[in-house]
């Protein structure tokens, strides 16, 4: 078969839908399918950074399409880029040759219309991969007005997506039932987590020590969160935590990543003089693992309003180092489903909570606002990590991973 496949990050971009898109493409091909790329020539968070306009690597097609480069700097910035990117898609895609297959995923939002639209002129299958729900999540995080015509404009190409798929990937139940509730039918929707990277993520001694030393952590009881900073995950408690603790010469919270308010987290370091924060930007995927294995324990934070709108990927790859976590958002959800929180208690369960989840893995939650239950909980996985071993739990390996996970996943676009 011919696949097509489209998003805005693909190898060598950091970005964890690149990385998991990048997975599938070459899944595929190890199938003998015929896989072409359509994604950007920029770089998602150094727009200034570009790529070649085309490549063949590891015998996938990528065809790279310009852009503006305006950045995250504002609102507009980012539509723009999104609105030139689109536009840009829409032409080269006029000009491909027919495919069988077409999947779409989700940056920039909504680029799942051009895919579903593309199949229903020229005949494929239209598989929707829905790594965010938009315009949901814009709405969520006031980015969009629901009345406003935008928004509704944004809903009417979600739906068509929806209903010309055939056959939608969901990453977790919660985000299921957010597309049932559109009037999709649930036999449609696969419900698929994205999984940890497998051949690239586990704890590594040598490359934590080396990480760090380099970024002056030694000795260190390091709580990190790494990933994308946005108002989907947001910080202002953990950060509130910090300053609490700022006097604590043996903490140190290390912030690793990028997105729209990871210079926001770095202005507050800096105008605050924090000695024990550390801001890293995204790792390249083979520093992954040693940026991972560098946390004595890592923050997970889903905010409220976004359970079921975006899916907490980072989680898997955390397992995968078996560092403790500490959760800070609503309950239930995604997280507190794998960790193993008994859902006849989740919602009352008093803060700070620690467990001692599935398989052994150890784990605390606090709720968005409750300062002193975050500060509990750091102190709670501090005294529970010095006695437990780094070790990936054993559901990570038949449940969450990439080798149980690509092959069905594969499966459905195969089926």
């Amino acid at each position: 078969m011919r696949f097509l496949l489209l998003n805005q990050t693909f190898h060598p971009d950091v970005m964890a839908t690149g990385q998991h898109l990048a997975d599938l493409a070459l899944g595929l091909v190890a199938r003998g399918h015929q896989v072409t790329v359509v994604t950007s020539r920029r770089a998602y968070d150094h727009p200034e950074t570009l790529f070649p306009k085309t490549e063949t690597w590891r015998g996938v097609r990528i065809v790279r399409i310009g852009s503006t480069g305006f950045g995250k700097g504002a609102r507009w910035r980012r539509a723009a880029d999104f609105a030139s990117f689109l536009a840009s898609c829409s032409f080269r895609l006029a000009v491909l040759p027919r495919h069988d297959a077409v999947v779409a995923l989700t940056s920039p939002p909504l680029i799942s219309f051009l895919g579903a639209w593309l199949t229903r002129l020229r005949g494929g299958r239209f598989f929707y991969w829905v790594m965010d729900f938009n315009p949901d999540e814009a709405i969520a995080a006031g980015w969009l007005r629901k009345d406003s015509l935008a928004a509704r404009c944004l809903e009417l190409l979600s739906r068509f997506s929806l209903e010309h798929s055939a056959k939608i990937v969901a990453l977790d139940r919660f985000m299921r039932d957010r597309i049932t509730a559109k009037g999709i039918a649930t036999e449609k929707i696969a419900v698929l987590p994205p999984g940890s990277q497998d051949d690239q993520v586990r704890f590594d001694p040598a490359g934590r020590e080396a990480f760090r030393r380099s970024h002056g952590l030694e000795g260190k009881f390091v709580i990190m969160y790494s990933g994308n900073h946005s108002p989907c995950h947001p910080l202002d408690t953990l950060m509130a935590a910090a300053d609490k603790m700022k006097e604590d010469g043996s903490l140190a919270f290390c912030f690793v990543g990028g997105g729209s308010e990871f210079s926001r987290v770095k202005h507050w370091a800096e105008q605050g003089g924090y000695r024990n924060v550390v801001c890293v930007p995204y790792q390249p995927l083979n520093q992954l693992a040693a940026s991972l294995s560098a946390a004595d324990a890592h923050l997970v934070v889903m905010g409220d309003p976004f359970v079921g709108l975006v899916h907490p990927c980072k989680i898997y790859n955390i397992l995968a180092v078996g560092a403790p976590v500490l959760y800070i958002g609503p309950r239930p959800s995604h997280i507190t489903e794998i960790l193993g929180a008994e859902p006849s208690t989740a919602a009352t369960a008093p803060a700070p909570s620690a467990a001692t989840g599935a398989g052994g893995f150890v784990w605390a939650s606090a709720r968005h606002g409750d300062i002193d239950s975050v500060v509990g909980g750091i102190k709670l996985l501090r005294e529970a990590s010095a006695s437990a071993p780094r070790k990936a739990p054993e559901f990570l390996t038949s449940e969450f991973s990439r080798e149980a996970l690509l092959p069905r996943l594969i499966s459905t676009l195969e089926a």
